[in-house]
């Protein structure tokens, strides 16, 4: 037994289970592909925030350029957010994401457009990733997901372990104080 190993078990009781794994590898495989999508939004947004003019050049729409840079951001925004606790919801906001970017590359797609070609390609690349994110938003979701039971109702309860009026008559008596006479 290494050293490492032997330090490891310092605080831990016989009965207790060893750990074999822990760490990043030790995340479950919905977790795992949220990470890797977060770091891509990441990495998209920060092209799409550098390389904007470019961007616009190649799909034929010249003058978005701002456009594709508040993308970039709410990529970035997204990736981050995908990589937190919060997983879930950076999920299923880059799935959002995904429809506004569908819906300005089909804006792009229209007839006037010299590169429909790249907009058509850029298109089936966005509709694969947003089935991809769909996928992870919603293993995500059911791997994180709190039980639907009925939340239960603690309206009778008042917190003294013999009931009120047991309280009340504890406290008269304690205090001496002559009990409420109609």
């Amino acid at each position: 037994m290494n050293m490492l190993t032997k330090f490891g078990q310092i605080s831990r009781s016989p009965g207790d289970p060893k750990v074999i794994r822990s760490g990043p590898s030790s995340l479950g495989e919905p977790d795992r592909l949220a990470r890797r999508l977060g770091w891509f939004s990441i990495a998209l947004g920060v092209v799409e925030l550098a390389a904007a003019k470019r961007i616009a050049r190649a799909l034929g729409m010249r003058g978005k350029e701002s456009l594709i840079r508040a993308f970039g951001a709410r990529e970035v925004s997204c990736g981050i957010l995908s990589l937190s606790v919060d997983k879930q919801t950076g999920l299923w906001s880059r799935v959002a994401g995904d429809g506004l970017d569908i819906a300005t590359l089909l804006w792009a797609l229209r007839p006037g457009n010299p590169k429909r070609d790249n907009v058509g390609l850029a298109l089936a690349m966005v509709i694969g990733v947003t089935l991809v994110d769909i996928l992870g938003a919603q293993s995500v979701s059911a791997r994180h997901a709190r039980g639907r039971a009925k939340p239960r109702d603690f309206g009778a309860r008042s917190g003294f372990p013999h009931g009120v009026n047991a309280a009340r008559d504890l406290a008269r008596t304690e205090f001496h104080t002559p009990p409420n006479t109609p």
